[in-house]
């Protein structure tokens, strides 16, 4: 399993933090969906997919940041956003291509 180079964010950590078996809970069910024949890359690339397809913006950041510090480019995630536009349509996928952004270009918003 890959080790991060960022922390999740604070809100994350102050709700694992205040329910920590739900954090064991959720550490052992990506434990059991990550036994298969998918690499880690496959893997954060189909989860980004899943979570576009169920517009959940937090899972969208989370699994954009969590590409990056793997390794992933940028490219390759807006990728994943462009083959949603077929099945979830145009403004959909222009919501989750800005979710995306949030975390790609996340200095350049700063300025």
């Amino acid at each position: 399993m890959t080790r991060l180079k960022t922390d999740p964010p604070k809100k994350y950590r102050d709700f694992v933090g205040r329910y920590p078996k739900l954090a064991e809970a959720w550490d052992a069910i990506h434990e059991a969906g990550a036994t298969g024949p998918l690499d880690e890359k496959t893997q954060r690339l189909v989860k980004l997919a899943v979570a576009i397809g169920g517009l959940r913006e937090g899972a969208v950041h989370a699994s954009a940041r969590k590409a990056l510090d793997m390794g992933i480019s940028i490219e390759e995630l807006e990728q994943v956003v462009a083959l949603a536009a077929g099945t979830l349509g145009m403004p959909a996928t222009v919501a989750a291509f800005t979710w995306v952004r949030d975390v790609t270009h996340k200095d350049a918003s700063k300025t």
